[in-house]
């Protein structure tokens, strides 16, 4: 499979982001969709993504906080526990995604591991200017 670096998948946007895991999907032999999420009833005009990796060390843990938009996020190597207010913890694996609606309280969000690390790709969708992360 060809490699897209993540310079190519930031300046390409929303599309090229989500393209990049449709390929990887298609590659890997995936039966059907890897994730199907109905978005919020928003107009992108003035609206840009911001894709960050996000990288936890063994037990490894991020303070609650929020996001102005909504988030899309790609668990890329480990496990992630992950819970928004209001819902269940779950684990997120390698291979999977989730979606934040705007405004949650992303009130968990670790390496589900004391032994190994785990990385994960955020995805964050907000107006431009926005601040991308707030404390909860």
């Amino acid at each position: 499979m060809a490699m897209i670096s993540r310079r190519s998948l930031l300046e390409g946007g929303p599309a090229a982001i989500l393209g990049a895991f449709f390929a990887q999907s298609v590659a890997q032999g995936a039966p059907g969709p890897l994730f199907v999420q109905d978005l919020p009833k928003v107009s992108l005009d003035g609206w840009t993504v911001t894709a960050s990796e996000v990288d936890y060390e063994p037990g490894g843990v991020s303070k609650p906080h929020r996001h102005p938009g909504f988030v899309l996020g790609y668990v890329l190597e480990g496990e992630v526990r992950f819970q928004l207010k209001g819902g269940q913890e779950r684990i997120c694996k390698t291979g999977e995604m989730f979606y934040e609606p705007p405004g949650s309280v992303h009130l968990v969000s670790a390496n589900a591991s004391s032994t190994n690390k785990a990385r994960l790709l955020a995805m964050v969708f907000a107006e431009k200017g926005q601040m991308l992360s707030m404390p909860a």
